[in-house]
This record gives C-alpha cells, sequence and structure tokens, in this order.
C-alpha cells in the first residue's frame, strides 16, 4: 500500500471506531500526539496509542470524521478533516502523518480554535 492508502485505512478504522483494526496499521513505537492545548498529549508505543483510541471511542460514541483534503509527499501524509461530535458540534484540524513499513509511525494533530 501507499502511504496514503495506509492513512485511508487508519482514517477509515477511525471512523469505525474499531481499536482493533487502529492496532494492526500503527507500527509498534507508533507516536500520536492528540490536539488538546497547549501542545497535545503524547502518547508512545502501539499499546498506548490503541489505548488512547479505545478510550475516545468509548467516550464519544457519536464521534465522526470527514475527511476534506490529502495530501501525500514520500513518507508523509497530511489530511485536513472535520471532527463532528453531534448535529451542531465540530471542529477542524489537521493531521500530519509518517508512514513506515506500510504503517503509520507518526500522527501529529493539530486543531483549530
Amino acid at each position: 500500500m501507499t502511504p496514503l492508502e495506509v492513512v485511508r485505512a487508519f482514517n477509515q478504522a477511525v471512523e469505525l471506531h474499531d481499536p482493533a483494526a487502529v492496532a494492526a496499521l500503527v507500527t509498534e513505537d507508533a507516536v500520536f500526539e492528540s490536539t488538546g492545548a497547549p501542545d497535545g498529549e503524547r502518547f508512545e508505543g502501539r499499546a498506548d496509542v490503541v489505548r488512547f483510541w479505545e478510550r475516545f471511542f468509548e467516550s464519544n460514541p457519536t464521534a465522526t470524521f470527514s475527511i476534506e483534503e490529502e495530501l501525500e509527499t514520500g513518507d508523509r501524509v497530511v489530511t485536513r478533516w472535520r471532527y463532528s461530535w453531534s448535529d451542531r458540534g465540530y471542529v477542524r484540524g489537521v493531521d500530519l502523518f509518517r508512514v513506515r513499513g506500510g504503517l503509520v509511525a507518526e500522527k501529529l494533530s493539530y486543531v483549530k480554535g
């Protein structure tokens, strides 16, 4: 799979709220930085990243992510997205991904607001 295809599969796993699929798409040493201010929370290693998503899915059962734009360059993929949690609530942001060996190695998330 190309880096863009890997990121699309990862984003589909998130959209489906499927932590097992997330686990299958990240490296053992994956890094994820969430959007929280001021610098986001950092999660390191597959187990830590998957635990984040398990908690996120549990506490946000109606969460949806819509991808608005994608850009691939080398091992990097940039996605612009909209995260909605109800009919009225949403934020927009950007993720910077690095793909290694067909898996997501890094996901750095930034949000407007």
